[in-house]
């Protein structure tokens, strides 16, 4: 049990330094003048808590329906189309109005 904590704690972990959300949170925290900074770090703990027990909860009901190595398939398939996504945007900026 705590190999799988620490494995999750892990991965979580670095998938989430330097992301668009730390920035978020880094940019809400500089904007209280430094007396809302707990009030900031309490939003998005309960945030990441709340979506990470929706994604724990939708996970366990659909292992049960759908095999595992399927839906990290469709996990990976997701990943990739975001990622050309952004490469898309990136590469060919949409024109400005």
């Amino acid at each position: 049990m705590i190999q799988i904590f620490l494995k999750t704690f892990a991965v979580i972990f670095l998938a989430e330094l330097g992301d668009k959300t730390q920035l978020a949170m880094m940019t809400g925290a500089s904007a209280t003048d430094g007396k809302g900074h707990w009030a900031v770090f309490a939003g998005a703990a309960f945030a990441l808590v709340v979506s990470s027990a929706l994604a724990v909860f939708v996970g366990a009901k659909l292992g049960k329906l759908i095999p595992p190595r399927a839906i990290q398939a469709a996990a990976g398939c997701v990943f990739v189309v975001f990622g050309l996504i952004y490469l898309k945007g990136a590469i060919f900026p949409p024109a400005a109005p």
